[in-house]
């Protein structure tokens, strides 16, 4: 074989350079950034391919190039998915870890649980009106707990004749471990101590008791008698204060209150009776639902019952199995549904989406944290179908440029 001359050889690498470049050019063009792998992207005759053209050109804006996007959209009705990107993919969640744990403690523990804190008393009272024995609180983390009811509590006492009390106060903390910060939070987050005998957030049901006491005028109960060990085994209950899950759900998910979420995330953990429940406890049982749903919990990380924490890591796929399973159960989905934020209406999304298609139609819960913008929930399409969706936009410089890209596929979603 002749070998090449050096003009052949310099044509031959020229031509091949060409080619190279002209095929890697066509895939370039072929291969979005993001694939769907969905609907496909020429069907412009229906409501699903019109809005997946639309929705190509929103994951391919130079906001990707150097964030990370996860987004699910599932339609319920058609019963098929419209869309994914990273789906799969192991993001914070923020807040949207409220979307697990709401479900998950519906699922566990009911719509008629009730979230208490109780009053007991040991011992007799008098002929005299002295109550010869002890007062024990028992706290079970409930955030709605108020002054007023503390002082609906020390007015019962004086209703059933008591005027002097003999013996100690008794604060059962025993509800929940001693851990009063979530793992991974932050320590300069405006957290709320993770207590399980608040009221109105605050570490101060001694000094609100004493009060009302005396204003009650009941004597002989003072700081320096009061302890915090278990109630006595021969306390009977007097009294107690409950709320109700539809009340803790709402302002849970309405406005985002993060120790809501975590009184839920540890009612949970300690629903099977166990004492000093943890966040593994609470974990196991939500571990119990991802695989219900079926997904492996080995894909995720649950860290705490509100999303402050780092290291929460689940995906948009996780939201949207759970956001089905809560559809598909009626007793879930009465609950749920309504607690979400409303497109131009009320809680975090009161001020998004307004006078746009989305208004009223997107029932959804946002989540927020530095890098971190989230939306996930349910959609009504032109078509009367009921969209589940969730959308995590991560590595964001601000919350805003997520929002906007949230609302901007809300909207596509509902025209």
């Amino acid at each position: 074989m002749k070998p090449l001359s050096t003009f052949r050889y310099l044509f031959l690498i020229i031509y091949i350079g060409v080619c190279a470049h002209a095929w890697a050019d066509s895939i370039a063009h072929v291969v979005p950034r993001f694939n769907t792998n969905t609907v496909q992207a020429d069907d412009t005759t229906t409501w699903a391919g019109r809005m997946q053209q639309q929705l190509d050109s929103l994951i391919n804006l130079p906001l990707f190039e150097t964030t990370q996007l996860g987004l699910h959209i599932y339609d319920l009705t058609a019963d098929r998915d419209l869309a994914c990107v990273n789906h799969r993919q192991r993001m914070r969640p923020a807040s949207n870890q409220k979307v697990v744990t709401a479900i998950s403690a519906l699922h566990h523990l009911g719509s008629d649980y009730r979230f208490k804190t109780q009053m007991y008393l040991t011992g007799e009272i008098t002929t005299d009106s002295i109550l010869e024995g002890d007062i024990c609180f028992v706290g079970y983390m409930d955030p709605i707990l108020s002054r007023g009811e503390v002082y609906q509590m020390a007015l019962a006492l004086s209703n059933a004749g008591i005027d002097s009390i003999a013996g100690v106060i008794y604060l059962d903390l025993s509800f929940k471990d001693t851990n009063e910060w979530g793992w991974g939070w932050c320590w300069d987050d405006d957290l709320t101590p993770l207590h399980p005998l608040l009221v109105e957030k605050k570490d101060k049901i001694v000094s609100e008791f004493l009060h009302d006491l005396s204003t009650v005028g009941i004597q002989g109960a003072s700081v320096d008698r009061v302890v915090q060990l278990p109630c006595p085994p021969s306390a009977r209950l007097f009294c107690e204060a409950t709320h109700t899950m539809e009340q803790v759900l709402d302002r849970m998910m309405k406005k985002s209150d993060n120790y809501y979420a975590e009184s839920m995330f540890y009612q949970l953990a300690a629903h099977n009776g166990r004492k000093h429940a943890s966040r593994k406890d609470a974990v196991s049982c939500i571990n119990q639902l991802i695989r219900e749903v079926g997904l492996s919990p080995s894909l995720y990380q649950i860290a705490d019952g509100s999303g402050l924490s780092l290291y929460n890591y689940i995906s948009p796929e996780l939201l949207v199995r759970l956001l089905q399973y809560a559809w598909n159960n009626e007793s879930i989905r009465s609950y749920l549904y309504p607690s979400l934020p409303i497109a131009g209406f009320d809680g975090t999304l009161e001020k998004r989406m307004r006078k746009t298609a989305a208004e009223g139609n997107i029932h959804a819960k946002t989540g927020t944290v530095d890098g971190i913008s989230s939306l996930s929930g349910y959609a009504t399409s032109p078509e009367g179908h009921v969209l589940v969706f969730s959308i995590i936009n991560q590595g964001i410089a601000k919350a805003s440029l997520g929002k906007d890209f949230q609302d901007k596929v809300c909207e596509l979603l509902c025209k």
